[in-house]
């Protein structure tokens, strides 16, 4: 029994890492069908934003939930203004943009901080579940994923600035005849998905030790669980999210992590190859 409750919670911690780390890219990528390939540097900059300001005696839940967004936000804020507000419809011109960002963004951070690993200590003690010790912090990761879900459906779905902002992706001719700029609001939008990017690095920082390509290890499965999640953003990613952080989790209890991995690329490929405009262009049609 007590192993079941660790198999339920590793299935429930993957679900949010795989949703937390694609919240960025779904708005990026799912809504202005912009292909972020720096995507991976933005949640790395997240992470080391809350390492220095931890550093630097700041509290660590302020640094991850605040400073870490604020500034991957202003960092976005100045690529959408001197990078990505000349591309918008060339996609491939876009890809290699931000992959000369990203290398750009890697080179930079290894300046600053050199290519040794750095760590934060979690702020959350372990726990323990029957004869198994459990970690603490993997359930405030599980808890902050709910609450920034339910923001951004509600975001979306309900307030003024979503329904511009959707429309604005959908039918910019309309938007602008209603009076809106709609580079305006590409800008707000991309700003918006780096910070989300932001605070998915500050909030995964005190797991692992950070690298300057650590970027790498999230960039893979946030595109896998966006592309496979289709248009609608929190409908899809959070769908996409639960297959895939079910089966990964499942199959490397079974197996082995390394084949939990190879099982979540595989079913990406069948479900991609059933479903072309992903999970929700299939079952939810109108979802947000």
């Amino acid at each position: 029994m007590d192993y079941a409750g660790v198999v339920c919670l590793e299935i429930l911690y993957m679900i949010a890492f795989l949703a937390l780390t694609s919240a960025g890219l779904a708005i990026v990528f799912g809504m202005m069908r912009v292909i972020n390939l720096a995507h991976g540097e933005f949640v790395m900059l997240g992470g080391y934003t809350t390492i220095a300001c931890y550093n630097n005696g700041i509290n660590i839940y302020f640094a991850m939930l605040v400073v870490a967004p604020v500034v991957v936000g202003l960092v976005g804020l100045i690529v959408e203004r001197t990078i990505i507000r000349f591309l918008y419809g060339r996609m491939i011109d876009t890809m290699l943009a931000t992959w000369g960002l990203s290398l750009l963004l890697i080179g930079l951070v290894t300046l600053i901080f050199g290519n040794t690993a750095v760590s934060v200590p979690a702020p959350v003690s372990g726990y323990q579940l029957g004869e198994y010790q459990m970690g603490g912090y993997n359930l405030f990761i599980i808890l902050i994923t709910v609450a920034l879900t339910l923001v951004m459906w509600a975001v979306l779905r309900f307030t003024r600035a979503g329904l511009i902002a959707r429309g604005a992706m959908q039918g910019p001719d309309v938007v602008s005849s209603l009076g809106y700029d709609p580079r305006k609001i590409y800008m707000y939008t991309f700003t918006a998905g780096a910070a989300l990017s932001g605070l998915a690095g500050g909030v995964l920082a005190p797991l692992t030790g950070l690298l300057p390509s650590s970027g790498g290890a999230y960039i893979a499965k946030a595109f896998i669980t966006v592309i496979t999640g289709g248009a609608a953003v929190v409908s899809g990613t959070l769908s996409s999210a639960v297959v895939f952080g079910t089966v990964n989790q499942l199959v490397s209890f079974a197996a082995h992590p390394v084949i939990g991995e190879l099982a979540m690329l595989a079913l990406a490929i069948i479900l991609l190859r059933l479903m072309p405009k992903g999970i929700t262009g299939r079952f939810f049609r109108d979802g947000t």
